[in-house]
């Protein structure tokens, strides 16, 4: 039975312990022996949290065995991406800036998900500060892509990619900002889903830009994510069950911004939209200006909140930061506060007149990633072609972010290509029912 635990989803994993087929401390025990064989591992995890793994699987048992399970997924081990405060573990979220740092308390989130019953099986490696979608970080670690070993996984949450698609974690909790969660999703074949913004409580989590921050799991399924995302709002699981995809209207966004795309994310993502229509939804495309319009903003939107809550500590050490992010940061000094109150105005704007235009629509359709993991040797040498690809790896998915839009990425059978459902604000529950309809076409597909 153990050599087909780090295939199961977290809920199989939760079903199993339910029905005490599983012991969670044995669980425990197989994603840690694939950690300690696998050489790749010291890039993924920067910490891993074993005594308290261990004491939390013991509770689980406990709990199963009296009948007295706290949720759907009480004693799965989860990774935590290292930017989630954790009680006296090292929290340095990537950056030598905050080496040593070790908060007293867990996040707000990792408080509700400990009391769930969750396992917390360590921390791992991200982009730094989370203000890159490529997951490089040569300061820290840099995780592969399971595609790929010469390229990057993603980013920034890199390492809660790595984790599930290496099979050292049932899913990974990540954050995203401006495509954090769906790009490494995307590259590593996984489920990604980004709330919508404020759902899910970012008190402990270390910020890029709070405005914009979203927490969020990388998993294996669509029910996966539902689960989490439910436990993490702590509210009842969401019905998932008679998903249909029969008269549901999709349409395809289109504008100059989200124009580029290269051959492979193209053809999956074709691919899945005939696929689509062969289930009975009716797609559309239609161009809106504002897309480009807010995405022309997002420069300065990130920049200057970046630049002003990470300020103080990058001016005093810039020279322990990766250059390219720690200069992305420093682009914010260009803007004044009359520039970023006047974007933010135009952005808010923006949005009402765009959800005022599409919303006969039950979702969105984009490309999740127009690009490929590049290769991580090219990025370290060749500045140009490290800013041209870590655009193009958050091209599609900041779409969302300025929007204030939930959206959820899903492996198309082409490697590393994923196509990204996307649903209006707060419209969580339904994006999600959607995306496990979108799953079982492709799972039609690729039988």
């Amino acid at each position: 039975m153990t050599t087909d635990i780090i295939h199961q989803t977290a809920e199989e994993l939760g079903k199993a312990i339910a029905r005490q087929d599983l012991d969670p401390r044995e669980i425990l025990e197989e994603y840690y022996r694939v950690i300690d064989s696998n050489p790749v591992s010291s890039r993924i995890f920067t910490t891993l949290t074993r005594e308290r793994a261990f004491r939390e699987a013991e509770f689980a048992l406990q709990r199963s065995k009296s009948g007295k399970r706290l949720s759907p997924l009480d004693g799965v081990p989860i990774s935590w991406k290292d930017l989630y405060d954790t009680h006296d573990y090292l929290t340095e979220a990537g950056s030598l800036l905050l080496k040593g740092r070790r908060p007293k308390a867990d996040a707000k989130v990792l408080q509700i998900a400990t009391n769930a019953g969750l396992v917390c099986i360590g921390k791992t490696h991200m982009s730094e500060l989370a203000f890159s979608g490529l997951g490089l970080n040569p300061n820290t670690g840099t995780p592969p892509c399971i595609n790929n070993l010469d390229a990057v996984a993603g980013g920034s949450s890199s390492g809660a990619a790595a984790s599930v698609a290496f099979g050292m974690a049932a899913a990974g909790i990540g954050s995203d900002t401006g495509g954090s969660i769906r790009t490494p999703a995307c590259w590593n074949d996984l489920v990604g889903f980004k709330p919508t913004h404020g759902q899910i409580s970012l008190e402990g989590v270390v910020p890029l830009c709070s405005s914009l921050d979203t927490v969020g799991p990388l998993c294996r399924t669509v029910s996966d994510a539902s689960l989490l995302y439910s436990t993490f709002i702590q509210k009842d699981p969401i019905d998932l069950t008679h998903t249909s995809l029969k008269g549901k209207s999709f349409l395809i966004l289109q504008s100059q911004s989200v124009e580029f795309i290269r051959e492979e994310p193209r053809m999956g993502f074709e691919l899945i939209v005939e696929k689509l229509k062969d289930q009975g939804a009716i797609i559309s495309k239609e161009f809106f200006p504002e897309i480009d319009q807010a995405l022309a903003l997002a420069a300065c939107l990130y920049c200057v909140e970046g630049y002003s809550t990470w300020k103080e500590a990058i001016e005093a050490s810039p020279d322990v930061m990766f250059a390219p992010i720690r200069d992305r940061f420093l682009h914010g000094k260009e803007y004044s506060g009359d520039d970023y109150l006047s974007a933010l105005r135009e952005l808010q704007s923006l949005r009402k007149t765009l959800n005022k235009k599409t919303g006969g629509y039950d979702g969105f359709l984009l490309p999740t990633s127009p690009i490929l993991p590049p290769n991580t040797e090219r990025l370290l040498n060749d500045r140009e072609f490290y800013t041209t690809e870590n655009f193009h790896a958050l091209q599609n998915t900041r779409v969302s972010n300025l929007f204030s839009w939930p959206a959820l990425t899903l492996p198309t059978g082409v490697p590393s290509v994923g196509i990204s459902i996307i649903c209006h604000h707060n419209e969580d529950t339904r994006l999600l029912r959607l995306a496990k309809a979108v799953e079982n076409a492709i799972s039609v597909q690729s039988a």
